[in-house]
């Protein structure tokens, strides 16, 4: 193998696709506004910031141009990351990379979860880059052909570095992620944030915030910031002085963005930190709401989310100019056959246009996991890839173990939601109620160019959601309501109905995918199924399975 340490090394950064019908991945909407892809790989930015600064870099976003033969015979070395969804993108990698005679090396969190799925990568990064890279690279000096690095260390956020955000055209993505903290306080069963990043949030100072804004400023970023923390709020005491520092350094630089997050439902109850919000500009947030069961929110430890009045909260948060995406879940053990109704009428009466509907899914190396595993229920996890008919993804892929209600009966439940939650009827009246709440304060505004573009973008979004003779009607009904009533929203809404164009066939793939899994289990029964997926079945069924 080259010596990689002593010479300009070509290192080759590769993000694997996601699935097209995935919920997140929403291209066709990102078209409209000449973005190719949502949002911008800062896992790979990270990882080539914290790697000898000498070497060249190039990297390839599967999501925004094909990963070529030229590129891999360009790289003296491959570096993958990618998440559980990118499972077969990353093994493809790895095998056309070797095909050229390129060492690979993998990291990120599915590899650090289930590192035997990726033991044909020559090197295997796990856990925090800042503590493992470090390893990997004494190694490479040695001029070592293999190995396996981990560590039970965290990162110091407070030393982290700035991600090569100059690695990509900032104009292929909707937005560009920046990450304030790492880790969650809580303590849910099935996620595996605490498993992969602990649960004492960790958090970088306002000056390395400032400092990322102002690189992407530089580069001629404008418009949409997400934070990718999994929990914004997980240190509220060090969120605060984040918060001032970016609305004042806006402020000073005529507010070049605004901003999107994820966090805990419970951020409705914090006045201060709504305000802060509110004066920075931050538009969308991503909560898990999961079930409107509360026998199912302490099945999952989802303690946070008890008490909080979902209805309430989604208003309170729009009162302060944020529209609310969520995150639910079919698969509890205990649920009950009404669940999915009181679902469905819960998202309808909050006015959560984008609601994420997703079935429970045991990570690797969760709690929840080593529960099934203990209850003998958990299934094989290559099987679950193998018979997988469709990519990996939060709506159609899930339920890795046998459950406690009948199998077929949630899959037509999940089928049941969806079609309720995307019927075009149902959809505009909860994105009427929506912009009925929201109260915008809008700091960004966009430059002329940005406002040709965003002209242009209108056009070509009007005429795609009118040419579907469900949804032309409705658009421009709700489009007259919102310029009537709430005219500062409409942005908003013009987006909400751009991208109800994605969630109409995402959910449709999804629907009649769950409902051929729905008429697999039936046609083999529940416990065949269950033995076909711990892999206790002939491989006659089994071929006969995957091919249903």
């Amino acid at each position: 193998m080259k010596d990689l340490m002593g010479s300009p090394t070509r290192c080759l950064l590769v993000q694997p696709p996601f699935s097209a019908q995935s919920f997140w991945n929403y291209t066709e909407v990102c078209h409209l506004v000449g973005a190719k892809h949502p949002a911008a790989p800062l896992g790979l930015l990270t990882v080539a910031a914290l790697l000898p600064q000498h070497w060249n870099f190039k990297l390839v976003d599967e999501n925004v141009r094909p990963l070529t033969d030229h590129d891999l015979d360009w790289a003296d070395v491959v570096l993958v990351t990618g998440m559980l969804t990118q499972h077969r993108g990353m093994v493809e990698v790895i095998h056309r990379a070797h095909e050229h005679g390129k060492p690979v090396v993998i990291g990120g969190p599915d590899a650090t979860s289930q590192p035997e799925v990726y033991a044909e990568a020559d090197f295997l990064v796990q856990g925090e880059g800042e503590v493992t890279i470090p390893l990997f690279l004494a190694d490479l000096a040695k001029n070592v052909a293999t190995g396996r690095y981990r560590s039970s260390l965290r990162a110091d956020m407070s030393q982290a570095v700035v991600p090569r955000f100059d690695l990509i055209c900032p104009r292929d993505y909707v937005m560009i992620g920046i990450q304030f903290s790492r880790g969650c306080p809580y303590n849910c069963e099935f996620c595996d944030i605490i498993e992969l990043f602990g649960r004492r949030p960790r958090t970088k100072t306002p000056a390395q915030i400032v400092a990322e804004l102002e690189h992407l400023y530089r580069l001629g970023h404008r418009g949409h910031v997400d934070f990718v923390d999994d929990n914004l709020i997980g240190n509220k005491g060090e969120l605060v002085p984040v918060l001032e520092a970016v609305r004042d350094w806006s402020k000073q630089h005529s507010h070049p963005f605004y901003f999107s997050t994820e966090a805990s439902i419970n951020l409705a109850r914090e006045a201060e930190l709504l305000q802060l919000m509110r004066e920075t500009d931050f538009r969308y947030i991503f909560v898990g709401i999961e079930s409107p069961d509360d026998d199912a929110l302490i099945e999952a430890q989802k303690t946070q989310n008890r008490n909080v009045p979902v209805v309430e909260a989604v208003r309170t948060l729009a009162a302060y100019g944020m529209i609310v995406n969520a995150g639910f879940i079919l698969g509890f053990d205990s649920e009950t056959r009404e669940t999915a109704d009181h679902m469905a009428d819960l998202i309808q009466r909050a006015g959560i246009c984008m609601a994420m509907l997703g079935m429970l899914c045991a990570l690797p190396n969760t709690q929840l996991a080593r529960r099934l595993t203990r209850e003998s229920r958990l299934f094989a996890v290559e099987r679950v890839y193998a018979l997988s008919t469709t990519d990996i993804d939060q709506t159609t892929t899930g339920l890795n173990f046998a459950t406690r209600r009948p199998r077929a009966e949630i899959l037509r439940d999940q089928v049941k939601v969806l079609q309720r939650v995307y019927d075009p009827q149902t959809y505009y009246r909860r994105l009427q109620l929506t912009i009925s709440h929201l109260v915008p304060a809008h700091q960004h505004r966009p430059g002329f160019r940005a406002v040709l573009r965003g002209a242009w973008a209108f056009l070509k979004g009007s005429a795609k959601i009118t040419s579907d003779r469900r949804t032309a009607r409705l658009y421009w009904k709700t489009l007259l309501w919102v310029l009537l009533r709430n005219p500062q929203a409409v942005d908003e809404a013009v987006s909400l109905a751009a991208i109800y164009t994605h969630f109409s066939k995402q959910s449709e793939f999804a629907a009649h995918a769950l409902e051929q899994e729905a008429a697999h289990v039936d046609e083999y029964g529940e416990d065949a199924y269950n033995q076909l997926m711990r892999g206790a079945l002939a491989a006659g069924i089994e071929k006969a399975g995957a091919a249903s």
